[in-house]
């Protein structure tokens, strides 16, 4: 009687199997990835210019209030594209990436989901809450501007805190994917690798004083995104 033994290696990036054919879900998701970057861009533009005078400094709550009174256009336009159009392409770009990342790591990719799925949430409400409160505001002021002040602040801090005040929710999903993608070679090693010091950035300004972070993960994300968009779409063809 002979008996036979049998060795198992662990299999590396290149030995698992192939990502599933392409779909409409992943292509649309290749198409919002680009979309996610260049609100970015649009948003950082208007952060650096049209908003510079609210952004840069510590205006008053006074000074606040009238900006938001002279630059309400531009103020909607901004929320808009940065959190409410940001919000709804990330909702097919989350499940887009769940369904590529699902073949190779099945876990993993219903975490990055759960984690996309709840940054869109997140950002769309704070874009929501944004566009409205700014109009609020604003007409306020003109008939009782003490109560516009601290509508202001209210509005201030509660869209801050759902939708950039920090970047925790969007960089633990950049991080899983990109800790993902190192592992099981679902995206490539570079861009895993921007994707995880972007990643570190965002999580990092949930710790008071680093705030600041936030554009270095921003500026991170403009890349990653742009990237993140190109594989996708010249794997998907």
């Amino acid at each position: 009687m002979t008996t036979t033994t049998r060795t198992r290696s662990t299999p590396t990036p290149t030995d698992r199997a192939p990502a599933p054919a392409p779909t409409r879900l992943r292509r649309a998701a290749g198409v919002a990835a680009l979309v996610e970057a260049g609100t970015f861009v649009v948003g950082i533009a208007m952060f650096a210019t049209v908003l510079g005078d609210q952004t840069t400094g510590d205006p008053t709550i006074a000074e606040s209030v009238a900006f938001v009174v002279d630059h309400r256009a531009a103020l909607h336009l901004w929320y808009i594209v940065t959190l409410i159009v940001f919000g709804i392409a990330l909702v097919p770009l989350a499940l887009g990436l769940r369904e590529r990342v699902a073949a190779r790591a099945p876990d993993l990719s219903n975490a990055t989901a759960a984690f996309g799925l709840l940054w869109a949430g997140l950002v769309l409400a704070a874009g929501m809450i944004a566009n409205v409160g700014v109009g609020a505001v604003a007409d306020l002021a003109t008939t009782d501007p003490g109560r516009a002040g601290s509508l202001w602040i209210a509005l201030d801090t509660v869209q801050d805190g759902l939708g950039g005040g920090n970047e925790v929710v969007g960089g633990v999903w950049v991080l899983l994917l990109g800790v993902t993608a190192l592992r099981t070679g679902v995206l490539p090693r570079g861009l895993a690798l921007l994707g995880v010091v972007s990643a570190v950035a965002g999580v990092a300004t949930v710790v008071p004083g680093l705030g600041d972070l936030g554009m270095v993960f921003g500026l991170g994300l403009i890349v990653w995104f742009t990237w993140l968009g190109v594989v996708l779409l010249r794997d998907e063809r």
